[in-house]
């Protein structure tokens, strides 16, 4: 065979010559680092330095060292507010209206960012930021959070060039459902082990920084850290509790007192600041009985411990940043979503699931679960007393248009450009303005288009002269809000707000106001001289009130707020996934959790069958389980013996074979099939097509598909919490399982009978 000759190198001198370096997009020299930390669901009030009992000294530390704005606002409920804040847009105008959980195919409530409005993290990266999220996400529609994607609403494909965390509303702080960049992981360690959510976050935050600051000092990031925390369910190890033992037993309307006079003196309200009253369905601590009132104490102690094990993760955090010498180039930023959840309803819950499904136990029932709260078995959520105290001394909570729903803490520190440390600002700023304000800060110029796609206005405007300038002028007039029917709109000073009451854990029953837009009474407030919203103008300025109403209808035809719905229980539109549930599907070990939107449909009836080869009757393990013990459902052998587990709040329907399956290769099956409208269903367990056990499951039993919190379904293992007490996850398979089928029943729907009941579930976890 002839030699094969060299290749041959012709290199125009000429054009070498040329040569220029690749260009790279890089930011102005003073450009800074910056940190976004958002917390969940803490109030106003909630937070040492804006008046609190709880102790978070870290985060009262950056505000000593900047700013805390007094008058900074968000949408009412999560998805909404971190989607505003992320495009700069109203969150009906990117779809976001309400929850992802709850998506419809009206445009401002699509759950779907849309590609005219690019995210900051994405301009801060095409501009040479390097940028990573860490913690909860919920910005993707739960149909689109399997592995089967689509990925462009997940963090990497909103700007983000890392992540790490949970894409849902809520996780169990214990067992969590994580995601790694676009693929779920398993959380490190185990609760048995000292595995917590907030310290996870906390270290994995530190690392990226630290891998990024290793590779180039030169180069800043952009960081958004989501704690899982305040979010129910509150839930952190006993000696972050302890010291709060006793600390809330005189009552909400004491404590909100005591708030209210270190807020007055701390500044961080007017001194003329009037607090607003206790409001008829807040009950009188006096009148609580011996065992309620020490209930709802606990309550509150396992809540304020949680923040404060949370504050002091974030100190790490920033401990961090000053030993790596960096803590001077970043910019800070401290905020909550929303105001105080009043989510546990009236009378808090040791399994919000109960919420969420119109089941809450009373305190004599809860009291048997006192001792759990706080702990892996339990999803505690405190009494809305303690939400109203929260969000001392405004009204209302998360949810609503009023202040104690849309005004959240917002501290802000960037060394050298804040002339008056500590101070606090009186400007009116919004959520939407945190993204022009962080883009001036960084030098970058919004584009016209991204990816070829012309980008929408920004609704946003920067307040970065505020930092500098304690006077400096508001940058917008107007503001329009509107979250499951509350409405309000800020103008000029004056809000204007109606009474609209959401049909959600029992507040129709409680809460006055009116039930349908047609009736809504609008309230008029001067909030340069009532900060609380305690004096109602309305009949005295009868014209302004007109006026007002009228440019939030004009406000909510331009962002896509219309049409208006009773919520939840007209919210049937449910936006549909990209494919709809096949009929029968097969499952096999080893691969990511399916969500319950993937799955066959399997309210109203299913049936399963596992192939499976054991080598003796003893062989043990998971063959296919969904959720946890909030509500969900798995089959498994137990020494051998085929067993089906239902689980709903805390309760199980558990059947059990009284034979173990010989040795050999079987078929595992499961039918469960209806039987009437109230009546339980008929759920037999079979090993080769013959029945070995029948029992009776519940008729309406919670599946996954109402939280974003649950786990989807795993095969040949278990993840997360433990649906019954007689396995430990993961609880591997000890035999061979080739696969499982699984079929949807002949009149399968979702589980829970009715959309509304399903849309109350998925909103409630925000």
């Amino acid at each position: 065979m002839p030699a094969i000759p060299p290749p041959q190198h012709v290199v125009d001198q000429a054009l070498a010559s040329q040569s220029r370096p690749v260009p790279y997009p890089r930011p102005g020299a003073e450009a800074p680092h910056v940190l976004m930390i958002v917390l969940d669901d803490v109030g106003f009030a909630q937070l040492g330095c804006f008046g609190s009992g709880i102790a978070t000294p870290r985060i009262d530390e950056v505000a000593e060292q900047g700013l805390r704005y007094q008058r900074f606002h968000v949408t009412a409920v999560c998805s909404s507010t971190r989607a505003a804040f992320l495009t700069g847009r109203n969150h009906h105008a990117v779809g976001m209206g309400v929850t992802e959980e709850a998506a419809m195919g009206f445009p401002g409530y699509t759950g779907r960012i849309p590609r005219s409005a690019a995210t900051m993290a994405r301009l801060l990266r095409d501009s040479g930021y390097n940028t990573m999220a860490v913690g909860k996400w919920h910005l993707t529609p739960r149909t689109e959070t399997s592995a089967a994607g689509p990925f462009d609403r997940w963090p990497l494909g909103q700007g983000f060039e890392k992540y790490y965390g949970f894409l849902g509303a809520e996780t169990s702080q214990w067992a969590p459902e994580l995601v790694r960049d676009n693929h779920h992981v398993e959380p490190p360690a185990t609760p048995e082990e000292g595995y917590h959510l907030t310290e996870d976050l906390v270290d994995e935050t530190i690392r990226m920084i630290q891998d990024q600051q290793q590779a180039t000092t030169r180069k800043p990031f952009f960081c958004y850290l989501a704690t899982g925390a305040a979010h129910a369910p509150h839930q952190v190890e006993p000696e972050w509790v302890e010291p709060y033992r006793g600390a809330f037993d005189h009552g909400w309307e004491a404590y909100r007192e005591e708030v209210f006079a270190r807020q007055v003196a701390a500044g961080v309200v007017p001194a003329d600041t009037v607090l607003t009253e206790r409001p008829s369905w807040v009950p009188e601590w006096s009148t609580l009985t011996t065992d309620e009132q020490r209930l709802y104490a606990r309550y509150m102690e396992v809540f304020a411990g949680f923040l404060t094990h949370t504050d002091h993760h974030l100190g790490r955090l920033f401990d961090f940043l000053d030993e790596i010498g960096i803590a001077d180039d970043t910019v800070v930023m401290v905020m909550s979503d929303n105001g105080a959840s009043a989510e546990g309803g009236p009378s808090g819950t040791p399994n919000e699931a109960a919420g969420w499904l119109g089941l809450q136990p009373d305190a004599a029932t809860a009291m048997d679960r006192i001792e759990d709260l706080g702990g892996p078995d339990a999803s505690n959520h405190y009494p809305w007393g303690w939400a109203w105290a929260g969000n001392t001394p405004l009204r209302l909570w998360k949810r609503y248009s009023w202040l104690g729903g849309v005004r959240a803490p917002f501290v802000l520190r960037w060394p050298g450009r804040i002339p008056d440390p500590g101070a606090v600002r009186g400007q009116f700023t919004h959520a939407v303005d945190l993204f022009p304000t962080l883009l001036e800060a960084a030098g970058v110029d919004l584009p016209e288009a991204v990816d070829g796609v012309t980008q929408q206005p920004v609704d946003g405007a920067s307040f970065l002269a505020s930092l500098g300038d304690a006077g400096a002028a508001e940058h917008r007039p107007m503001q329009y809000f509107e979250m499951m029917g509350s409405r309000s709109l800020y103008l000029d000073g004056w809000k204007a707000v109606t009474d609209h009451v959401a049909n959600q854990f029992g507040e129709r029953d409680h809460v006055t106001g009116s039930f349908d837009h047609a009736t809504d009474r609008w309230s008029l407030y001067d909030l340069r001289s009532d900060f609380s919203e305690s004096t109602d103008l309305a009949a005295a300025h009868p014209d302004l009130v007109r006026r007002m109403e009228g440019l939030w209808w004009a406000e909510a035809g331009r962002n896509q707020v219309l049409p208006l719905f009773e919520f939840p229980g007209s919210m049937f539109h449910l936006h549909p996934g990209e494919f709809p549930p096949p009929r029968e599907a097969t499952y096999r070990p080893g691969g990511a959790p399916v969500v319950e939107p993937m799955l066959p449909a399997t309210g109203g009836g299913f049936s399963l069958r596992a192939h499976v080869e054991v080598a003796d009757e003893h062989a043990s393990g998971i063959l296919a389980a969904i959720g946890d013990h909030q509500g969900g459902w798995g089959v498994y052998l137990l020494d051998g013996r085929p067993t089906a587990c239902f689980a709903l709040l805390d309760a199980t329907d558990r059947v059990q074979a009284p034979e173990p399956v010989p040795a050999g290769a079987h078929v595992v099956g499961l039918d469960l099939r209806p039987a009437g409208a109230d009546g339980p269903q008929r759920l037999e367990l079979t090993v080769d097509d013959r029945v070995v056990a029948s029992g009776e499951v519940r008729g309406t039993f919670f599946l996954p598909q109402l939280s974003s919190a649950a786990v989807g379904l795993t095969v040949g293992r278990d993840r997360g919490l433990p649906l019954c007490g007689d396995y430990r996850p993961p609880f591997a398979f000890t035999g061979h399982l080739e696969k499982v089928v699984l079929r949807s029943g002949a009149g399968a729907t979702f589980s829970v009978p009715d959309a509304g009941d399903r849309v109350r579930a998925a909103v409630a976890g925000d």
